[in-house]
């Protein structure tokens, strides 16, 4: 199986149940059926995982079906553009945690030029001439410094993650410009069009998660997390 690109793609996965969700479908549909991983805490992460499936089903989906029915593709993705670029943040920060300073010095330079002739970020003109996007988050620079994993865990509205990964949301949040909007109002408006939109560009992968959704989905992330750490897929010490 062709390994995936970490780059632009992996830049616009947010930690939102279900964008990670159908992220990791899309990474490893013909893994994610054939490798097990241990999970302990499974009889829980299910009952999290139909609490998050119920959320998608009754709100976030239909949403997403009536932006996508009133919101051209290009303004999509002028927006999912936006949100991404602001990302690039994040991907600084964590790359200079992991001392991987071209990567910091690409980050850098992709949110400049992005923020300034690529009209806020809504235009991506630092691809096409090399300055590709590489995402990092505090989760991978646990796993850099050498931290352990620990089990899988299913968050409320965050979804499948590690321990490990989980405990990288704290930090990350942040370097999250949005938190940082004024008033509370326009910060919930801004986190609801980001969230709408993603939701709205993954519409038609939902057919690749296949068999056992959930073992499908959490063997698919932490393929697709060990794939980020190692670039190798399958794999143990995850």
């Amino acid at each position: 199986m062709a390994k995936t690109s970490t780059t632009s793609k992996s830049g616009k996965m947010k930690n939102t149940f279900l964008a990670i969700l159908l992220s990791c479908g899309m990474i490893s549909v013909g893994h994610a059926q054939v490798v097990s991983y241990d999970d302990p805490w499974e009889g829980a992460n299910r009952a999290v995982f139909r609490f998050n499936d119920v959320i998608d089903s009754y709100a976030l989906k239909p949403l997403a079906k009536g932006y996508d029915k009133v919101t051209p593709k290009p303004v999509q993705n002028l927006v999912a553009n936006f949100f991404n670029n602001l990302g690039e943040i994040r991907n600084a920060a964590n790359s200079l945690l992991q001392f991987k300073l071209g990567e910091t010095a690409t980050a850098i330079g992709r949110f400049g030029l992005n923020s300034t002739v690529g009209m806020l970020g809504m235009v991506d003109v630092a691809t096409p001439i090399g300055l590709e996007e590489k995402y990092e988050d505090f989760g991978l620079t646990l796993a850099n410094w050498g931290a352990p994993s620990g089990p899988y865990v299913v968050l409320p509205i965050f979804g499948p993650k590690t321990l490990r990964s989980g405990l990288g949301l704290y930090p990350d949040s942040y370097l999250d410009p949005q938190g940082y909007i004024s008033p509370d109002k326009d910060k919930y408006i801004a986190k609801g069009i980001d969230l709408v939109n993603l939701r709205a560009n993954l519409l038609g992968s939902e057919e690749l998660v296949v068999g056992d959704r959930y073992s499908f989905i959490r063997d698919a992330y932490l393929q697709r997390r060990e794939y980020m750490i190692t670039g190798e897929l399958p794999g143990d010490g995850f």
